[in-house]
């Protein structure tokens, strides 16, 4: 992941850089946001492959001396189909619409919204419980 986390820092320097200069040369808002948003979500990325590459070293993919039975095994946990996706999405729709038609409707979306992202978030609470890795 240190590839990667070198990667997507060179791209958030780049929109750094970018919006540093096309911010007060155009005057334009807009464009200078997305430009800040690009940078912060790159930013982002190569954070987190750095976060990752700390806390599990380097992968068989990065070593040159690598065997492809080093990669063998179980990978990462997969989740099954989930229905909260879905619940979160028609919440959010309701929500939105909501807000042109009235209160009372954002409120349902917003309800129904809460009980979608509850549900992701505590999805597989249960996972590795009673279970030593």
């Amino acid at each position: 992941m240190k590839t990667e986390a070198l990667l997507f820092g060179g791209v958030a320097l780049f929109f750094a850089g970018i919006s540093g200069l096309y911010g007060p040369w155009s005057e334009e808002p807009a464009g200078t946001a997305l430009l800040v948003i690009a940078f912060l979500m790159a930013g982002l990325v190569s954070f987190f492959s750095a976060v990752q590459y700390r806390r599990k070293g380097r992968r068989p993919q990065d070593r040159l001396d690598a065997e492809v039975a080093d990669s063998a095994g179980p990978l990462e946990f997969f989740p099954d189909e989930s229905p909260w996706p879905i619940v979160t999405a028609v919440g959010f729709a309701v929500a939105a619409t909501g807000v042109v038609y009235g209160l009372w409707l954002f409120l349902i979306g917003l309800a129904v919204l809460s009980r979608g992202v509850l549900g992701l978030v505590f999805q597989y609470a249960h996972r590795g419980a009673g279970r030593q890795e």
